[in-house]
């Protein structure tokens, strides 16, 4: 019988390089630090490491503004630093993911410095969204960036050219076969390295319509884009399905054609996950058709409030969507773009929620500090960098709290991470987070992820999917408890302050918080946890 592929229920640690470990003193993290740290990372217990963008890059949008997609910035080290990671990473039986950029290019590649020089019309520029200004001399259409500020910058010649995020990150233009072929040069070079899979940003964002027409509500599209944004479900969600230029149906061709050159690589087993923000949910479906990509981003837990029934139609709405194209679901709790679960919920909400979400059938995908507990850093304005800040004049914080370098031994700031200032400051506060200290308390969120993961793997991976329990004590959507099993486990999250008693007997394998009182056939299970239970 076929192995299933590796990646189906992986477990996946998100490294963003600049905040992850600093081997040579400059205050940004880098590839030699990640390689000095992966023993750490394959202690956790993780299947493959994603690696947010280290290509060339001015570095405007924390390196997803890419002036060289086919190299090393010299700030994480250099190609020969990548393919050591590579190497060492699949020594230890980590894959190994990076990230992809084909929205965009950084306004220094030198195709958009070619596109500046060029006269209208002309090849070069057509690799790009360059427009004539209407007869009043404003932009082609009243899009809004989603990083504030319109969609449209102005060149010497009166033309204008499209982005979506910053006007440092001119989009590509996906009609172009020239932009097609030089993207398939990219992949296949980071496939010869070694590469075990991509991560592909704005997936859903690469073809465009109506970019002549204006939107009846350009802003609001743009925040209902964004997690950092606070809106109303229902508002973000009737906006969504307006959005010109995401998820149109010219993107699927470009991931069949990508699923064949990944399948061409026999000697390994590629994936590809999309990071595609789409609405209604089916539509995510789309990107994980047999001849298309492998894995979809789930993102509806990146913002869930932390509520039964909220919870309980995710899990069973992600389930049945994905099973319907053949695919299992993702599941994050944080990523690098949104506020740090920990934060957002709160720290023993967060450990309920983990130890719950480990136990679903799919893979699950962990950012760097996820596992201490981390919340958002404590950032003055005087210290932020995300163009977010900037563009919108302060009115949004940015991402910069989400990206906080990680805290790894010591008593003080910056605690181990780096020998020199860090690109962005470590609070005193986190001296009980640091991995050092978390590592020999066997009750640390980091030794609660360390045991979930060698659980999950010795119990859960090799089962089916989940059935939801329901007995006289509680319901499928009860408000205060959530109930599964899956194979010989049975994972249960109280959600409420108190404790709840449940009828269940087997043995305790873990709990996320508090003490379980166990006798005469129940078990009392603590406020605010999760436990799994062996029968």
């Amino acid at each position: 019988m076929k192995s299933s592929p590796w990646w189906k229920q992986a477990t996946i640690y998100q490294i963003y390089p600049r905040s992850f470990f600093d081997s040579n003193g400059d205050g940004e993290g880098d590839l030699p630090g990640i390689i000095s740290k992966l023993e750490y990372v394959k202690e956790l217990g993780v299947d493959a490491i994603w690696l947010s963008p280290f290509y060339t890059s001015p570095n405007k949008d924390g390196g997803y503004d890419v002036a060289d997609p086919r190299d090393v910035d010299p700030r994480f080290g250099n190609l020969d630093d990548a393919k050591k990671l590579i190497q060492v990473a699949h020594s230890l039986g980590l894959k190994v993911i990076v990230d992809v950029v084909p929205n965009h290019f950084s306004d220094q590649h030198i195709w958009f410095q070619q596109a500046l020089k060029a006269k209208r019309g002309s090849a070069e520029r057509a690799r790009f969204h360059f427009y004539d200004a209407n007869e009043d001399g404003t932009p082609p259409n009243n899009w809004i960036s989603l990083f504030g500020g319109p969609s449209w910058t102005q060149v010497e010649d009166g033309q204008y050219y499209l982005h979506l995020f910053d006007s440092s990150q001119p989009d590509l233009n996906w009609d172009n076969p020239e932009v097609a072929s030089d993207y398939e040069v990219t992949l296949r070079f980071w496939l010869d390295l070694g590469v075990d899979g991509f991560r592909i940003d704005v997936a859903h964002g690469l073809v465009k319509e109506n970019l002549l027409t204006n939107h009846p509500d350009p802003q609001g599209i743009s925040d209902a884009l964004r997690l950092d944004v606070s809106m109303d479900p229902e508002i973000r969600y009737a906006l969504l399905p307006t959005v010109p230029y995401f998820d149109r149906q010219g993107v699927h061709e470009i991931y069949r054609k990508w699923r064949k050159l990944f399948d061409s690589y026999q000697d390994r087993e590629i994936m590809a996950v999309a990071e595609a923000w789409v609405h209604p949910p089916v539509n995510a479906t789309r990107y994980v058709r047999p001849d298309e990509l492998h894995q979809v981003f789930n993102f509806d837990l990146l913002d869930a409030p932390f509520k039964a029934d909220f919870l309980y139609d995710v899990v069973t709405r992600s389930i049945e969507l994905m099973d319907s194209v053949g695919a299992l679901p993702t599941w994050a709790l944080s990523n690098h773009d949104s506020p740090r679960v920990a934060s957002r919920i709160g720290e023993v909400q967060a450990r309920a929620l983990a130890l719950f979400v480990l136990a679903l059938p799919g893979s699950c995908y962990v950012f760097a500090g996820q596992e201490l507990g981390l919340p958002d850093g404590e950032i003055p304005d005087s210290s932020r960098q995300d163009p977010i800040y900037f563009r919108t004049k302060g009115a949004q914080k940015g991402r910069d709290g989400a990206r906080v370098p990680l805290p790894w031994s010591g008593e003080a700031a910056p605690f181990g991470f780096t020998s020199g200032k860090p690109w962005l400051p470590l609070t005193d506060k986190w001296k009980e987070l640091t991995i050092e200290k978390q590592g020999v308390d066997p009750k640390s969120t980091l030794n609660l992820y360390r045991t979930a993961l060698k659980l999950r793997a010795d119990h859960l991976i090799s089962q089916g999917s989940i059935i939801w329990l329901e007995s006289p004590h509680h319901g499928m959507k009860s408000e205060s408890l959530l109930a599964v099993r899956r194979g010989n486990v049975s994972i249960y999250m109280n959600l409420s302050d108190s404790p709840v008693e449940v009828e269940l007997s087997g043995k305790l394998l873990i709990m996320s918080a508090g003490t379980v009182d166990a006798r005469d056939g129940k078990m009392t299970i603590p406020a605010i946890s999760t436990i799994w239970v062996h029968h």
